[in-house]
């Protein structure tokens, strides 16, 4: 059962998914909203300019219907005439043709935004595939696109009726008026009723549109294998991660345990905690942690400062602050300045007694070590590398 909901298409679309989708030119997309905005600003757009528009028309009508002598008889100047009329007339129909472009382009904005791809031109053999097509028509989503043509066909077949039939008065009144003024009727007529069919497709995106952004949404959704794999490849696998992690950890320790033998001493706990110290008075402004550790780590780095003849000074509450208050190669704190300083002194007696001979150094006790740096005795149960 565990495996049948991984498989099953439960879980929202990812941002990533959404915009690979988008990448591709899957974008929601409703064929009734643009329909009816196309439509609609055709309508709006002939009612605002007919008078206009009607004028110009007159006009190249009468143009193109009268012509002299030489038009007739000269097949050059009947060109000429021809080209000026088209041009005039792609002239008069300009502001239509663009509101109508407008309102196409506007279209798919709506639904999906602006999205220019030219992976929607290349060659998909399957959009050709005879089992595909009526795969695709006997799915859901043909059964609702038929249904929806149904009541499409209803809604705008009952709105013309009643708009012819509550007009038939003055439709049949038409064939009384005189020519000029009947035009301008029919035209009124033609354009009211353009406007209530148009408008009752409003209704048919109205509803197309929700329904086309759940359809796109229960598309695009995902199963929880897929999410999986997803967030694998964006943030990367845990199991790669940890082991890369514990590589990097392993070679931070390495990299700590090869300066221990170059330190100038490493003070301890005794048992629990070891931290190696260097200081250089020409490169570095003040004494610097090289190495520390806990439990093992620290066995291990008082084991190496032994092989290599790095002096051990036992020095419990320094170890402490040091081990929880710096982190490897940082400086040390300036609280902690004049125990270190301390200490620095007794390794240069130290190494002064042991290359020179003369009197041993005495072992510096209670080192001055603020008391708030001091987290006191603890016992560690696990090896630490900060």
């Amino acid at each position: 059962m565990a495996e049948d909901s991984d498989l099953e298409r439960t879980e929202p679309a990812s941002q990533r998914r959404l915009d690979q989708a988008r990448e591709d030119g899957h974008v929601p997309q409703s064929r009734e909203l643009a329909t009816f905005l196309v439509l609609m600003a055709a309508v709006v757009a002939l009612w605002v300019s007919s008078r206009w528009m009607a004028g110009r028309m007159s006009e190249l009508m009468r143009d193109g219907l009268s012509f002299g002598h030489a038009q007739a008889f000269q097949p050059d100047l009947m060109m000429t005439t021809l080209v000026r009329l088209c041009s005039k007339a792609l002239e008069s129909l300009a502001p239509f043709f663009v509101v109508v472009m407008i309102a196409a382009v506007a279209a798919p904005i709506c639904m999906g935004g602006m999205v220019f791809t030219t992976k929607s031109f290349s060659i998909d053999l399957s959009r050709v595939n005879v089992f595909s097509g009526l795969k695709r028509v006997i799915s859901l989503s043909g059964l609702a696109e038929l249904v929806k043509g149904i009541l499409k066909s209803a809604l705008v077949g009952t709105v013309g009726y009643w708009v012819l039939w509550g007009h038939r008065d003055e439709i049949l009144g038409l064939m009384s008026m005189p020519l000029e003024a009947g035009l301008g009727q029919f035209a009124h007529l033609l354009l009211l009723s353009s406007l209530l069919v148009v408008a009752s497709l409003g209704v048919v995106a109205a509803a197309d549109v929700p329904f086309q952004l759940w359809q796109y949404s229960d598309k695009m959704k995902m199963t929880k294998e897929e999410l999986k794999q997803e967030f694998k490849e964006q943030e990367g696998d845990p199991q790669i991660k940890a082991r890369i992690r514990a590589r990097q950890r392993e070679m931070a320790k390495r990299r700590m345990m090869e300066a221990v033998p170059k330190a100038d001493v490493v003070v301890t706990n005794p048992t629990h905690y070891a931290v190696a110290i260097k200081y250089d008075a020409e490169a570095m402004g003040a004494p610097k942690v090289v190495a520390k550790g806990a439990d093992y780590v620290a066995q291990a780095i008082r084991e190496l400062a032994l092989e290599n003849h790095v002096p051990l000074l036992e020095a419990p509450p320094l170890a402490r602050a040091l081990y929880h208050h710096t982190k490897v190669d940082d400086q040390i704190p300036a609280s902690l300045y004049t125990a270190v300083a301390e200490v620095m002194a007794y390794v240069y007696r130290l190494n002064h007694f042991l290359s020179q001979g003369g009197l041993p150094p005495e072992t510096p006790h209670d080192l001055p070590v603020p008391v708030d740096l001091d987290p006191g005795p603890a016992v560690v149960t696990t090896a630490e590398l900060t």
